[in-house]
């Protein structure tokens, strides 16, 4: 993952970290429930998308769903790095894992051996 990001989740974590008026604890449990927040707000961008409230219609647009996964990421990256100092080694690593396993569940089974119809 490109630093600048990292850097960038630094600097929302120290100004967050300044603006809070709550303790720790509280700060970081609050910060994994503003992920749940942002889930509601793509949600909510999906049904105004599709039109699916008859009584609202279209009321999003597919790029207003893209702008709330990405403050989904940037709260969860956020969640993260409040967790850990050590968030963009975490993250490395999980991805690695990911990329590992995804990759091995997509090799194609080997043949089965021969059988001798002799």
């Amino acid at each position: 993952m490109d630093s600048r990001i990292w850097e960038s989740v630094d600097h929302l974590v120290a100004w967050l970290d300044e603006q809070s008026t709550q303790s720790p604890q509280e700060e970081r449990l609050l910060r994994l429930l503003k992920l749940s927040e942002e889930i509601g707000e793509v949600g909510a961008a999906v049904v105004g998308a599709t039109g699916q409230n008859p009584r609202k219609g279209v009321t999003h647009t597919w790029e207003d769903v893209q702008h709330e996964l990405c403050d989904v990421v940037f709260s969860a990256l956020v969640a993260l790095r409040t967790l850990t100092p050590d968030a963009a080694r975490v993250f490395a690593e999980r991805l690695a894992y990911v990329e590992q396993r995804s990759t091995a569940s997509r090799r194609a089974p080997e043949e089965p051996p021969a059988v001798d119809e002799a």
